[in-house]
C-alpha cells in the first residue's frame, strides 16, 4: 500500500536524523541543528565550525549513512526534564536553545537514540529505519541562517530526499534532472525575459520587453474574461497606514514580514503585502443598497513582502510580486453565482496556457489550532460547508486539506500538474466572512435594515512572477504561439535580401503577428540555430523564391523538417492560433 503524506514525512525526517549522525561521525565537533521533512525530501542544518564542505563531499556522506544504517534499530522516544536535556546537549548550543524555549513554553521535551545517536526531537519517525530508509539520495548544499534570522550564524544546510522504493527514488531523480534543464532562472536569461540586479537588490526582478509583453498578454486575457463577467478595474496605493492592517488582522499575524516605513512626522506605514484591505475601503466609501450588489473590483498590482534572503528563489519566491487580484462584495445568496463565474474564468484561462485539467483542493482551517484564524468556529463551519456544496454542484472531484485555509476564510485551490509531473497550486477562490465583519461592511436590504455582506477573493494567476516561473518550466520556454514573444523569425539568405525581408516583416506586423528579422552577417544555418534556441514557433528563410511569391519553406518549432506553405495560408494559420489562443 502506498505511503500517505504523514508516513512519507516520518520516513524523510528519519533520514534527516541518519544524515546528522553521519556528518557528526565524519567531522567530530560539528553540531546538528534542525532537520525537518519538506516537500519531496528533507534537510539538516549543521554548524561545521571552520570546515567548508561542497557537493563533492556528498557521496562520502551517503556512504557513511549507508554504513551506519545497518546498526540502527527503531526510534525509541523518551521524555526528559530540562535538566537532563541540558546535560545531554551541553555541547550543542542549538539543541540547548530549543530545549530552553520548549521548556519555557510548557512543552514536553523528548529525546530519541537510534543506533547510538542521541537527538532532541518531538517524534514522527520510521518504524523500521534499517529497512525503510534505504532509498535515499543527498542532493545539494546551501547556506541558511539559524532560525532564518540573518543576525544569527550562517549554517550549512544539506538537502536530500528519500522514498519507500528504489523505483520511486529513480523516478524522482529523473524528474529532478529534467527540471534542471527547464529551470526558469536559466531559461529566463536565455530567452531574455527578466533579469536581476545587485544594485536593485535580491528578490526584485526586472522585466525585459519580451518578458513584459508576456505578462501583459496573460493579464490582458484575464481582464478580458473578467470584464465579460461584470468586473470593474480599481487602483490603490502601494503603502498604507498600519491601522488598516491592524483592523484587518494582518498586522498581528504578519507584521514581521512587512516592509515598514516611518515618515518624517513619525507615522508608521507599510508596503502592501496584499490588496484586500485596500479594496474594502473602496467598497466602504458609501452605503450600498442590495440592488447595487455584487460590487466586483479587479486590480493587477504589485505587492511586497520582506522575505528572508536565503528563501528567495528566482521568480518563485520574491520580495516584489504582482497579483492579478479581484474581490467581490456580495450578499450571502449571491456567493454561489459569483463563485461559479470565477470558476468559469479559471476553466477558460488554463487550457490556453497549457494546463488542460486542474485538480481541486478545498483548503480548510485546522480546528486544533484555531488561534491562527479570525472569526468563530461556527462561522468557519458554515463557510466550509458552503464551498463543499459549490464543489459538489460543479460536479468535480475534490480533496480536502486541513490547515491550508487563509486566516480569514476557506479556499478553493486549483492544482496544475506540469509536463514533468510536478504539482503546483495556481488559481484560488476564497470565501471571506471575517474581513466584512472587521470592517463593518454592509448593504441595505429590502426592508431597509443593514445586512452584513460577504467577500470573495479571486486570483486567476496569483503571483504573476510565480506563475511565469511555472509556465516557463512547464513549456521549457516553448510557449503557445499566442503567448510567444516572437512568433515568426525571418532569416534573409543574404544581405541583398535584407531590405525586402524587413518590408515583409512590416506586412506580418500589420497583420498582428510578432515578427523579428535576423539580418546579421552570419550563415543562414547559424541564424536558424539561434532562432531555434530562442524557441521561436516559426522560422522562415527568405530568399529569391520566397520574395517572388513562391511557396515558403517554414521550419516549425520542434522539428527539423520544413513545411511548404503559401504566404496567405501561413498568415491565416498564425492568425487562427492567435485568435484561438493556441
Amino acid at each position: 500500500m502506498p505511503m500517505n503524506q504523514e508516513e512519507m514525512d516520518h520516513l524523510r525526517h528519519s533520514c534527516a536524523h541518519l544524515l546528522a549522525a553521519a556528518v557528526l561521525e565524519l567531522w567530530p565537533g560539528s553540531h546538528n541543528a534542525i532537520g525537518p521533512a519538506v516537500d519531496d525530501g528533507f534537510y539538516q542544518d549543521f554548524d561545521l565550525g571552520e570546515r567548508k564542505i561542497t557537493e563533492a563531499d556528498l557521496p562520502a556522506i551517503e556512504a557513511k549513512m549507508r554504513a551506519m544504517l545497518g546498526t540502527w534499530g527503531p526510534f525509541v522516544t523518551r521524555e526528559v526534564t530540562i535538566e537532563q536535556a541540558r546535560a545531554d546537549f551541553a555541547h550543542n548550543p542549538y539543541k540547548l536553545e530549543l530545549a530552553e524555549e520548549f521548556a519555557a513554553g510548557g512543552k514536553t521535551l523528548t529525546e530519541n537514540n537510534p543506533g547510538g545517536f542521541l537527538d532532541l526531537c518531538k517524534g514522527g519517525h520510521s518504524d523500521n529505519p534499517k529497512e525503510e530508509i534505504r532509498h535515499f539520495k543527498l542532493l545539494s548544499i546551501a547556506g541558511a541562517y539559524w532560525r532564518g534570522n540573518e543576525k544569527n550564524k550562517m549554517l550549512t544546510r544539506i538537502y536530500g530526499t528519500c522514498f519507500p522504493t528504489q523505483a520511486e527514488l529513480d523516478a524522482y531523480l529523473n524528474q529532478l534532472a529534467e527540471s534542471k534543464k527547464r529551470d526558469h532562472r536559466k531559461l529566463g536569461q536565455e530567452l531574455d525575459l527578466f533579469t536581476f540586479s545587485d544594485l536593485v537588490g535580491p528578490g526584485l526582478p526586472l522585466w525585459t520587453p519580451r518578458g513584459t509583453l508576456m505578462r501583459h498578454l496573460l493579464n490582458d486575457y484575464v481582464w478580458e474574461l473578467r470584464r465579460a463577467r461584470g468586473y470593474e478595474q480599481v487602483e490603490i496605493p502601494h503603502i498604507t497606514k498600519k491601522e488598516l492592517y491592524e483592523t484587518s488582522g494582518h498586522w498581528a499575524k504578519f507584521s514581521a514580514e512587512l516592509f515598514h516605513i516611518t515618515t518624517r512626522e513619525g507615522h508608521e506605514f507599510a508596503m502592501k503585502p496584499m490588496n484586500c484591505p485596500h479594496h474594502t475601503q473602496i467598497y466602504a466609501r458609501r452605503q450600498w443598497s442590495y440592488r447595487d450588489l455584487p460590487q466586483r473590483y479587479a486590480n493587477t498590482t504589485m505587492c511586497y513582502r520582506d522575505e528572508q534572503t536565503g528563501e528567495l528563489h528566482g521568480l518563485s519566491r520574491v520580495r516584489a510580486f504582482t497579483q492579478d487580484d479581484a474581490h467581490v462584495f456580495c450578499r450571502q445568496n449571491q456567493v454561489k453565482e459569483e463563485f461559479l463565474k470565477i470558476w468559469d474564468i479559471i476553466d477558460t484561462f488554463y487550457p490556453a496556457v497549457g494546463f488542460t485539467r486542474l485538480k481541486v483542493r478545498l483548503s480548510l482551517h485546522d480546528p486544533e489550532n484555531f488561534e491562527k484564524y479570525l472569526g468563530t468556529p461556527e462561522l468557519w463551519k458554515e463557510a466550509e460547508e458552503s464551498i463543499r456544496d459549490l464543489a459538489r454542484e460543479r460536479g468535480v472531484e475534490f480533496a480536502e486539506a486541513r490547515g491550508e485555509a487563509a486566516f480569514y476564510g476557506p479556499k478553493v485551490d486549483f492544482m496544475a500538474k506540469d509536463s514533468i509531473g510536478r504539482e503546483w497550486q495556481v488559481a484560488t477562490i476564497q470565501l471571506d466572512i471575517n474581513l466584512p465583519e472587521r470592517f463593518d461592511l454592509t448593504c441595505i436590504r429590502e426592508g431597509g435594515e443593514k445586512e452584513r455582506i460577504v467577500m470573495i477573493h479571486a486570483a486567476i494567476m496569483g503571483s504573476i512572477e510565480r506563475f511565469m516561473s511555472i509556465i516557463i518550466e512547464h513549456h521549457a520556454g516553448a510557449f503557445p504561439v499566442w503567448l510567444s514573444p516572437v512568433q515568426v523569425q525571418l532569416v534573409p539568405v543574404s544581405a541583398k535580401h535584407a531590405e525586402r525581408t524587413r518590408e515583409l516583416a512590416g506586412e506580418l506586423h500589420s497583420e498582428g503577428i510578432r515578427v523579428a528579422v535576423d539580418d546579421a552577417d552570419e550563415t543562414v544555418g547559424n541564424k536558424v540555430r539561434k532562432a531555434a534556441g530562442q524557441k521561436v514557433p516559426y522560422i522562415v528563410v527568405v530568399g529569391d523564391r520566397e520574395l517572388s511569391g513562391e511557396e515558403w519553406s517554414v521550419r516549425v518549432r520542434g522539428t527539423e523538417e520544413q513545411v511548404k506553405m503559401g504566404k496567405k495560408a501561413f498568415l491565416e494559420k498564425i492568425r487562427l492560433q492567435i485568435t484561438n489562443r493556441t
